[in-house]
């Protein structure tokens, strides 16, 4: 049975009617089969267009994934990825061409490899609010970084998650926000009222005139255009850089640690596994019991100087009483020269 067509079935009609994948996914698998493809071609001596179903052996399988790691320098957590790719190509197979269900099993009887699990990187609670107090709000771009860094935390949103947010996922009124996440599925989560209030004052005043097709987003760059996940990984590298030391920054992601921290945070103040689970967006219970395993010891008025600061209303805020004070100031000004 020729693996051509199968190829073509797999990513046209499995991969996007039958399971419905995000085009990340879809891309991610791509790129798996553009590396083994000509790996499999070269390993029997034959051309990508005579390779056979029955050619992806598990002895093919392996070599391909020993390759990545010592030819091309891939991390094991790289090479599951690839693996897991062939192992939905297989399931494709085995669930369409039944015949082929001995090919099929022997690819998904491969064992992933096991690798070393990272350090949970978090964010302490007085080092939030210096990163937040590090933002200058006195243009449009700092007060969008200070609103987007607060609900990055409060919402323990992914990059891509908060990248894609439109306007009309935040709910003011009811105070939640739908977050698109892994999968195409949507949560709902509750935001704090101090998020709240700068997401609506963001929206209001300082959201930057968005350019077509990017009107329904709600974080825009200063060229119009909507904020990638890349943008937000340099907003949030530069406020951490800004307030924290270098050493400290060391195993730290710059946008994954406001992730971890919320749920570190969550767990610290008794919310239950479950709820974190649902927070983060997570598919098994598994992902997340490694907050499980930390050590929590942490120093009690830090925490409630925290929560009094994120349960605050916008009047309380030095940082936007110092933005009130500058803007009227400004006013102030341009009325004199007016005279």
């Amino acid at each position: 049975m020729k693996l051509s067509p199968c190829i073509h079935q797999f990513f046209d009609q499995y991969l996007l009617h039958i399971k419905g994948v995000s085009e990340h996914t879809l891309m991610s698998y791509r790129d798996a089969f553009r590396l083994l493809l000509p790996f499999a071609a070269k390993f029997y001596g034959i051309k990508i267009r005579s390779l056979r179903v029955e050619h992806l052996s598990s002895d093919l399988i392996i070599a391909f994934l020993e390759d990545l790691q010592h030819e091309r320098k891939n991390l094991a957590k790289t090479r599951n990825h690839r693996l897991a790719a062939i192992k939905s190509f297989a399931k494709m197979v085995r669930f369409k061409y039944p015949e082929q269900r001995q090919v099929a099993d022997a690819i998904l009887h491969i064992p992933q490899k096991r690798t070393q699990k990272p350090l949970i990187g978090f964010l302490y609670q007085d080092e939030i609010l210096k990163i937040f107090h590090a933002v200058e709000l006195k243009t449009k771009e700092g007060f969008r970084d200070y609103a987007l860094l607060h609900l990055l935390y409060d919402s323990a949103a992914r990059a891509t998650e908060i990248a894609t947010l439109n306007l009309d996922y935040f709910d003011s009124q009811n105070k939640t926000m739908a977050i698109l996440g892994k999968g195409n599925r949507f949560r709902i989560i509750k935001i704090e009222s101090k998020t709240c209030s700068l997401l609506q004052l963001y929206i209001r005043k300082f959201r930057i005139s968005p350019q077509p097709p990017h009107q329904d987003r709600l974080f825009i760059n200063q060229r119009g255009k909507e904020l990638t996940r890349h943008g937000i990984y340099r907003i949030c590298k530069k406020y951490l850089e800004k307030a924290l030391p270098p050493k400290r920054l060391k195993n730290i992601n710059p946008v994954h640690s406001f992730r971890h921290s919320r749920a570190v945070d969550m767990l610290y103040s008794g919310y239950s596994i479950t709820d974190i689970k649902n927070h983060l967006g997570h598919d098994s219970i598994q992902s997340t019991d490694i907050y499980l395993h930390l050590d929590l010891n942490r120093r009690r008025n830090i925490q409630k100087r925290f929560i009094r600061y994120m349960q605050s209303v916008l009047t309380d805020d030095s940082k936007i009483e110092e933005l009130l004070h500058w803007e009227n100031e400004g006013d102030l000004m341009v009325w004199l020269d007016s005279l």
